[in-house]
């Protein structure tokens, strides 16, 4: 397990469907200044060499800014670029198997729908959960249905190690999924769709400390 435990508050997925005048890394770097903690490197579909060059890219912002880049899936890409984490799901490579892969340093995010995965990702050495579809996305095309709140707040109790949200978050929901005790939101198209992705990413940090203040 890795020796120091990322800024899970707001976790950003990449996605290339982005706003006129954006690209990855300019969402990216305007998410980090915003206060992003973690970046996911996901790219389901392309060449190889140009996921290699997306991640490269894409540690030159978060090395300096001293957080975690975790590559979706794609251990090997992992690997290969040296980066801080994989994250798999449950039709990606085992869990168990992943860490056998990366070794105890890295850091292993399993996603999980329900209670039994949850025991699964603990038991084969998760260092973090992705809990969700919690509201419902149109960022991904394999998502479950919406499991909600209340499914999302038992995980959180099941778990010893941080639980991230995912799965249509917005602004307006992400006080609501902090309540139930989620170390924090992973978005996709609330800051790859904004407008302003500093601003999106930091009004979000901001909602989640004060909701936490209000605990």
């Amino acid at each position: 397990m890795p020796s120091a435990l990322p800024d899970y508050s707001v976790y950003l997925v990449s996605d290339r469907r982005t706003l006129p005048g954006h690209t990855v890394l300019s969402v990216a770097q305007a998410a980090i200044r915003g206060g992003a903690g973690a970046v996911q490197l996901r790219e389901k579909a392309g060449p190889l060499r140009d996921v290699l060059a997306l991640g490269r890219a894409l540690l030159t912002l978060t090395r300096p800014a001293g957080i975690p880049l975790i590559v979706n899936d794609r251990v090997d890409v992992a690997l290969l670029l040296g980066a801080e984490g994989v994250h798999v799901g449950q039709a990606d490579l085992p869990a168990a198997e992943a860490r056998k892969l990366i070794g105890p340093d890295r850091i292993l995010g399993v996603s999980v729908t329900n209670l039994e995965e949850t025991e699964a990702a603990l038991r084969d050495g998760a260092d973090y959960l992705g809990a969700g579809d919690i509201f419902g996305t149109r960022s991904k095309d394999d998502a479950c249905p919406p499991m909600g709140l209340d499914l999302l707040r038992r995980i959180v109790r099941a778990s010893p190690v941080p639980v991230v949200a995912i799965g249509g978050i917005t602004a307006q929901n992400t006080p609501a999924v902090i309540r139930t005790g989620a170390a924090g939101v992973a978005v996709i198209s609330a800051v790859f769709g904004a407008p302003h992705p500093e601003a999106a990413t930091r009004a979000l940090k901001t909602l989640i400390e004060h909701t936490r203040q209000s605990l």
